[in-house]
């Protein structure tokens, strides 16, 4: 009897906590929550530049919309460094030898133009357009011209004919021809970011014409996501290769995989050495580059396609403050290459990797 009585004492015990416990977790769960974080005023604003589009995404309590702003610093922008408009600071430049400078854009792209022209060996050079163009690949598209003076036009290129100081610019040799259009988007994206800042925006993608640079982090309170192209020479696919998480982050991406044309069975890429004056003949097909600010990321995207896979991979080793994801082809067909410090941050659409 006592046996038993000591068991519906502990089995009565076990109910009560059984219920108590019970009870707890209703009241848990019928409790009001504290809303979670969530970041609001999604803005979005779209327009054209450079010949191409740009597209910006910011967070703003205030929901301002930036476009008008955005439009007439941008116009400002073209009107120094357009090769497009017949009286811009750039083109006046070279339609003469010497510009005492009027804006502070023409002065930053010299400068910095030079510092990247020397971190990789001449492979970026804003002078190489004349070559660009005698090959075929100006405005008009990619096409042979009759005849390819590449030895005469050669001689002009090399951007140590260009000198300059605090207050003007000036050529060693006439007839040297500026073009930056390897590295005018990537400071465009920069020169909007700066503007947002300055407005007290902290969260943004800007991008200007596949050109890109992240700050802070999406609605999601996520990092800025963005893709990668699939190399294809079918001009209408924009199938994704990759997807990057950018960390407040310049982004650009340069590829030889479209603009070509073949002649004599030769195929001739747009991206023109300025070392040999020929275009480039490597397995490399894209090469995407990271940076703390959209300009550098541009130039260096640009000359990686110079260079080619091997030395594209030693260059970004000697530069620690560049991450580069490279797509190429070799015997096994299509590889990657991606920096270590970058892997974290990249995802490969199924199928691919």
């Amino acid at each position: 009897m006592q046996k038993n009585a000591r068991k519906n004492i502990i089995y009565s015990i076990i109910l009560l906590l059984v219920v108590f416990l019970v009870f707890l977790y209703r009241q848990n769960q019928s409790a009001p929550k504290a809303p979670e974080p969530e970041k609001e005023g999604k803005m979005v604003i779209t327009g054209k530049t450079m010949g191409t589009t740009y597209r910006i995404v910011y967070l703003d309590l205030e929901n301002r919309d930036f476009t008008n702003s955005v439009d007439s610093l941008l116009m400002r922008f073209n009107e120094s460094l357009s090769t497009y408009i017949s009286d811009s600071e750039l083109s006046r430049f070279n339609q003469r030898d010497t510009l005492v400078f009027e804006s502070t854009y023409l002065p930053t792209i010299i400068k910095r133009s030079k510092t990247i022209n020397q971190a990789t060996s001449g492979a970026f050079d804003p002078t190489v357009g004349p070559l660009v163009n005698v090959w075929g690949f100006g405005p008009e598209g990619a096409q042979l011209k009759d005849s390819v003076q590449v030895g005469q036009i050669l001689r002009l290129v090399g951007y140590d004919k260009i000198q300059f100081d605090e207050e003007k610019t000036w050529k060693t040799q006439k007839g040297v021809y500026l073009d930056f259009s390897a590295i005018a988007k990537g400071y465009g994206v920069d020169v909007v970011a700066d503007f947002l800042e300055s407005k007290g925006v902290e969260d943004m993608l800007v991008e200007i014409g596949g050109e890109l640079v992240a700050k802070g982090t999406n609605e999601n309170d996520e990092l800025w996501k963005v893709g990668v192209n699939q190399p294809s020479d079918d001009i209408s696919s924009n199938d994704i290769f990759s997807i990057i998480a950018l960390d407040n982050r310049g982004m650009a991406t340069s590829g030889n995989y479209r603009n070509y044309y073949y002649k004599d069975s030769m195929r001739y890429s747009h991206t023109i050495d300025p070392k040999t004056g020929y275009p480039v003949s490597h397995g490399l097909l894209s090469a995407t580059v990271l940076a703390k600010d959209c300009m550098t990321a541009d130039a260096f995207a640009t000359a990686m396609m110079v260079l080619g896979t091997e030395r594209a991979i030693e260059l970004e080793k000697k530069q620690p403050n560049l991450d580069v994801f490279l797509i190429y082809n070799d015997s096994l067909g299509m590889q990657t290459y991606v920096s270590e410090k970058l892997k974290p941050f990249v995802s490969y659409i199924k199928g691919q990797n």
